[in-house]
């Protein structure tokens, strides 16, 4: 499989070096979009692809499908354009909580017959949580996440602080930053309005943390999930970055789980 990267930051670099690094047989990146082709040139010869500037030849260059690295306002400017030609892995999933964009794309997707994939990013357990919300059996979702204090509060505190508690419509709106994992799980299960949200600042932690607790007739679960940095980066989810490659070879598998 071909694919074309959008970004090339932290995440991207991540991948470059996963799939072309390591010489992955299935998958292989051979076009890198970016805003700055100067910047990135030296990407062309480290990892044996093309560098593009203009996103029509990018889209024409024979690539498979696109993988997203880049950042929410990239995807408010660029998947319409891309939806109409190749399916893509979205990482920046943010752009979707916008309710009329998110029916903007859906329209496209239906009438271009292509598809957004969503990887599972910094937390687990969607497959579950999708599939009993398929067949509406469950009742209530709710998120905790405890960052560290800095991330969230300017002043200085000397105990953990619910900064926020309410819908993850609301969330999302006051903490666009921090807030994809309730985006994917509002997606992945009853919406928006029904997902209820904590949003906790911890002056004794390093790692985000994040407890998800759901209930309905299927019974009850709950996963408490303690993710650490990416190596190269630490503003960026490792398990992120590992869920994108995940989903890639996933595609390329006979047998599918979840």
């Amino acid at each position: 499989m071909n694919i074309g990267l959008i970004g090339a930051g932290a995440i991207g670099t991540y991948l470059l070096e996963e799939l072309n690094g390591k010489n992955n047989q299935d998958l292989h990146i051979t076009a890198v979009y970016v805003r700055n082709k100067e910047k990135y040139s030296h990407l062309e010869k480290t990892y044996n692809v093309n560098v593009f500037t203009n996103m029509d030849e990018f889209l024409k260059s024979g690539i498979d499908i696109v993988v997203e690295s880049a950042n929410v306002e990239t995807v408010r400017d660029l998947l319409p354009i891309i939806v109409k030609e190749k399916d893509i892995v979205l990482i920046s999933i943010g752009a979707l909580a916008d309710t009329e964009f998110l029916n903007q794309i859906q329209s496209i997707l239906t009438t271009y017959d292509t598809q957004i994939h969503l990887p599972s990013g910094a937390i687990g357990g969607l497959d579950l949580i999708q599939n009993s919300a398929a067949v509406g059996i469950i009742h209530k979702v709710n998120l905790v996440t405890r960052k560290p204090a800095h991330t969230l509060v300017a002043e200085k505190i000397l105990e953990a602080k619910i900064v926020f508690e309410g819908k993850a419509t609301e969330a999302i709106e006051r903490y666009p930053k921090n807030m994809n994992v309730s985006i994917a799980l509002a997606l992945a299960g009853i919406g928006f309005k029904q997902t209820k949200v904590t949003l906790i600042a911890d002056p004794t932690i390093k790692e985000n943390i994040h407890r998800i607790e759901v209930e309905g007739e299927f019974g009850s679960f709950v996963s408490e999930i303690k993710n650490k940095p990416l190596p190269s980066n630490p503003n960026t989810s490792y398990l992120a970055a590992v869920s994108i490659v995940g989903t890639l070879k996933k595609m390329t598998k006979n047998i599918q789980i979840g």
